[in-house]
């Protein structure tokens, strides 16, 4: 892979000793252990630039090298292949890297990398806290859990454009710019990461929360009296059950079936105090919006609104 990501201009060592370059990575980069073949002599080389919250490395270690690690747990780490050949293993399954290939690891995978003699790669280190604070300015519901990247092995096509952006980056680290544009720069790179890569932050705007709650909230009123579950609502909104229960507890610290029934009590309670409402008795009204268990409905109605249904029967009209 044809590359321009740092120039000898950041050149830390030249042909090394590998462990005495694996410690520097430790202390700058992440923390990894190396095992290097029993015989020969490998050199190292590395070059390193601290950019804003980022730091930029390109590294080779001149043998045969197989790094691990446990969870990295405050950092996310883009490596990309630009010579040599990469084998990734997962918990699952191993994965052969070409040059071009990237891999996104997230903070809690363990690391296992196996580089070829004639490798060099580069490797892009993000801190948690700047996705998290990128999520932030742009209205981007981050998970609970924390942000986690799902597709994480991408192809040189298919990150042409990121890869470009950081040419610029590298550049802009060996000229030594303000601290303002390094910050600038280390926001573009994680939101074009956040948009370019699969992962579970969803990046519809808070205005389009609200506006699809209230489309939720609309249907709920339209059909009080029908049978209405998390699942039907899910599918209504396009959207899974999980999603659902975080929209309504950001909207109304709700989950979806008590606001239904807070919604159906309300309505019951507005057509017992109307005289306009043709309701016989307070049972059929509370059948008909699916009380079942009338002793239950009587209790979660006076909770409610401080009186049993029968006393605001008593004083309609």
């Amino acid at each position: 892979m044809e590359s321009r990501l740092l120039s000898v201009r950041s050149r830390v060592f030249e042909r090394a000793d590998p462990y005495e370059v694996s410690e520097y990575v430790n202390q700058h980069v992440g923390a990894h252990d190396i095992r290097l073949p029993r015989s020969g002599y490998p050199q190292a080389s590395l070059s390193h630039r601290p950019f804003s919250s980022l730091d930029l490395c390109r590294i080779s270690y001149g043998g045969v090298v197989r790094v691990t690690s446990p969870a990295l747990e405050s950092i996310f780490h883009l490596q990309i292949l630009l010579r040599g050949q990469c084998l990734w293993r997962t918990r699952n399954q191993e994965h052969r890297l070409t040059p071009g290939d990237a891999v996104l690891i997230n903070p809690d995978d363990p690391v296992d990398l196996t580089y070829s003699e004639d490798c060099e790669k580069f490797i892009l280190k993000l801190p948690v806290s700047l996705l998290d604070s990128i999520c932030e300015a742009q209205h981007w519901q981050r998970p609970e859990e924390g942000i986690r990247f799902l597709n994480q092995r991408y192809g040189s096509a298919e990150l042409s454009s990121f890869y470009s952006l950081l040419d610029v980056v590298c550049h802009e680290a060996e000229e030594a710019s303000l601290d303002r544009v390094q910050q600038h720069f280390a926001h573009i790179i994680g939101s074009k990461l956040l948009v370019l890569m699969q992962n579970n932050v969803s990046r519809e705007q808070l205005n389009s929360q609200v506006a699809r709650f209230e489309q939720i909230a609309d249907f709920i009123e339209a059909n009080l009296k029908l049978e209405l579950s998390a699942e039907h609502l899910a599918q209504q909104a396009n959207m899974s059950v999980r999603s659902l229960y975080g929209l309504f507890e950001r909207q109304v610290g709700l989950t979806p079936l008590n606001y239904i029934r807070q919604k159906r009590l309300e309505r019951i309670r507005a057509c017992l105090l109307d005289p306009d409402c043709g309701v016989r008795n307070v049972t059929e009204l509370a059948l008909e919006y699916g009380f079942l268990h009338l002793g239950r409905f009587s209790q979660i109605y006076r909770q409610q609104f401080a009186e049993l249904p029968s006393e605001t029967f008593k004083r309609r009209g």
